[in-house]
């Protein structure tokens, strides 16, 4: 399933999530990453599934949802690793903009240096893009990126877009301790993100087990000194720490919508709780997954999260 949810999204109110990269293609490994360690190192660009077989999944998802009055406020690109890997993404983002719904996307920016990916995302609405360090020492330690990648080519092409792009633009920065925190880091993460002047600076703190064990929050004192340095710049920073809630929306079968929305958002115990009790279907479940090696299950600051095992997703590894 490339469809999945709608889902509660901290940014963007109810979405449905488009996932049209598979587990786990991405350009970066986030030391915080909520998905897990990547599988698949890379920056090179390509077609991985038929656009036009996911734009009718979305079509389908939406008349379901019409009829049973699910409201959705955006179809939202957040897949398996990173959107712009995709080359088919600007065709797709088109077909999915007919049906009339604002279309986001969230993205690294690893790859916002190519004129070809920031042409593609012109046609979002809305757009994110992740922005964890100003100096490449901070960026190669949090991101850990694919080692073709240039950071220079990445924060000028960041400034390329945004001087550009008529939509809504927000940038992404994740603080982790002893990471990129400090006084100075975020005080030249707040000068270059002045001359890129998005409407909104979202600043948070893991709120899902991490890819690396070691990664630690910062507490609120640092979150309260990164919002007033980005003030100090004439910033917009917006807390993205807040707890979404448990309102998952699902149609179809309900071990395939579990696993389509665990691929991309974990989901705490109450959370998988709701979403089998909304139909009567069997709490236990979960627990079977679990065992069958399709959901891992994680503890991490005194809450119990699932997730999909990607490594075991052998049903979207075919590109």
């Amino acid at each position: 399933m490339h469809v999945f949810g709608p889902v509660p999204s901290r940014r963007l109110g109810r979405s449905l999530g488009v996932n049209h990269i598979p587990p786990k293609v991405c350009s970066y490994a986030c030391r915080y990453c909520q998905l897990g360690s990547t599988l698949n190192m890379s920056v090179e660009r390509r077609n991985f599934f038929d656009p036009s077989a996911i734009a009718a999944e979305v079509e389908a998802k939406l008349e379901d949802l019409k009829k049973s009055g699910d409201p959705v406020d955006y179809l939202a690109f957040v897949p398996d690793g990173e959107p712009t890997l995709d080359l088919g993404i600007g065709t797709l983002a088109e077909k999915i903009k007919a049906f009339g719904v604002p279309i986001a996307v969230i993205s690294n920016a690893s790859l916002i240096g190519d004129p070809e990916v920031q042409e593609a995302l012109m046609q979002f609405d809305w757009v994110s893009l992740k922005v964890d360090g100003a100096t490449e020492d901070v960026w190669r330690f949090v991101d850990r990126p694919h080692k073709k990648l240039s950071f220079d080519s990445i924060l000028k092409g960041v400034g390329n877009f945004a001087s550009s792009y008529e939509g809504h633009l927000e940038t992404e920065t994740m603080l982790i301790a002893g990471g990129n925190d400090g006084d100075e880091q975020l005080e030249a993460l707040a000068s270059f993100l002045e001359s890129v002047s998005p409407a909104v600076c979202r600043l948070s703190s893991p709120t899902r087990p991490p890819a690396c064990p070691d990664v630690a929050c910062v507490d609120e004192e640092r979150l309260a000194v990164a919002t007033a340095t980005f003030q100090s710049h004439g910033l917009n920073p917006m807390i993205l720490n807040a707890y979404e809630g448990d309102d998952f929306t699902r149609t179809g079968d309900v071990r395939d919508a579990l696993l389509s929305i665990l691929s991309v958002h974990p989901m705490k115990e109450a959370a998988v709780a709701r979403f089998l009790e909304q139909e009567g279907d069997d709490p236990a479940l979960v627990e079977r997954m679990v065992a069958d090696g399709d959901v891992v299950k994680a503890d991490w600051r005194g809450d119990v999260f699932y997730a999909r095992n990607l490594r075991n997703a052998k049903d979207r590894e075919s590109y």
